[in-house]
């Protein structure tokens, strides 16, 4: 187990890396525009983040031990498929969540 000393440590670490990537943008560049290189790389970074958080949720859940469960793998192919035919988030999402209710309660 990590001390007390050592575990307040890397929370100010952590914080301070944080304000400082912050800082890095709002602080520094922030009253200059941007290149366009980077804009352009950083309109693709929510759209990498959805992905990122749910996918090890979706194929390791806690709730079956880290084992693929087949109600949460439909729930993923219907949201990508709705994603990508309708081009609408909110849909999307509520077609998967349907499905992964109804799954869990249909599968178990």
């Amino acid at each position: 187990m990590i001390s007390g000393a050592d575990l307040w440590l890397f929370i100010a670490a952590l914080g301070l890396g944080t304000f400082g990537l912050r800082f890095v943008f709002l602080g520094l560049v922030g009253d200059r525009p941007m290149p366009a290189w980077l804009l352009r790389h950083l309109r693709y970074t929510a759209v990498a983040l959805i992905p990122a958080l749910t996918a090890p949720l979706t194929l390791w859940p806690a709730a079956t031990g880290g084992a693929p469960d087949p109600a949460r793998l439909i729930a993923a192919a219907v949201t990508l498929a709705t994603g990508y035919l309708t081009r609408n988030v909110i849909l999307a999402i509520a077609a998967g969540a349907g499905t992964l209710y109804a799954g869990l309660a249909l599968i178990g």
